[in-house]
């Protein structure tokens, strides 16, 4: 019943006590791995996620190469533009975090004084995660999963109000999507730069794939055909 007065008849305070409710019942360590994984854990493995993904890719390296390096280094280019973004809109939204305006947050993290809207979290690891499902679906599901999960956690941690989660989600997105092909405009002649030069050529595919690899696969179509003049 306090919940119900608290929160009224609003969906979205409803939801943030529901959720962040679970953190009153739940043990002392998992709370902890709670706030370790929504403030810290969820990014660090959203960049080892990219990460892993650039280095299989440039071992199967093709000759869309540059493209695909291109588009990998777009996921965290578009998650620091999206947070740039999100500056003016807390700026001018200036919305209080929850536990200032709602008694009876179980906050687990302290220290907290920015505004609420939009969620700096879940802005980054979406637009992150939305840019690696551009450049490879199956390592982009899981970043989007990711991304869920974290969104998850801030409310659980009672930073964040469901909306605030919500609205970093649409703008990540957002900045992935939209501004993909110019991102991908300017950052393809880069790469391709990076990959013609002697010492930046690693970056973008692995010393025994690529070129090298297509050569020798040239040759192996050219073997029947001397095979053949042998035979003759």
């Amino acid at each position: 019943m306090a919940v119900l007065a608290e929160s009224g008849s609003n969906p979205d305070v409803d939801l943030l006590y529901d959720i962040n409710g679970l953190a009153k019942h739940a043990p002392h360590w998992f709370d902890r791995a709670m706030e370790y994984v929504g403030e810290y854990g969820i990014l660090l493995g959203m960049v080892l996620l990219v990460l892993w993904c650039w280095w299989l890719g440039r071992r199967r390296a093709g000759e869309d190469a540059a493209s695909s390096v291109a588009a990998l280094l777009w996921a965290p280019l578009a998650a620091a533009l999206a947070v740039l973004v999100n500056v003016p809109i807390r700026g001018f939204v200036e919305r209080p975090r929850p536990f200032r305006t709602h008694e009876g947050l179980e906050v687990l993290v302290a220290g907290k004084t920015d505004y609420s809207f939009v969620s700096d979290h879940a802005t980054i690891t979406m637009a992150m995660a939305v840019a690696l499902f551009v450049a490879n679906r199956k390592f982009g599901l899981v970043g989007i999963v990711l991304a869920l999960l974290e969104g998850f956690c801030r409310v659980y941690m009672g930073v964040h109000y469901p909306t605030d989660v919500i609205g970093g989600f649409a703008l990540g997105t957002a900045v992935a999507l939209l501004l993909s092909p110019l991102a991908m405009a300017l950052l393809t002649p880069l790469m391709k730069a990076v990959e013609r030069s002697s010492k930046g050529a690693w970056i973008v595919r692995a010393r025994d794939g690529g070129r090298g690899a297509s050569v020798i696969s040239g040759a192996r179509q050219e073997t029947p055909a001397s095979q053949r003049d042998l035979a003759a």
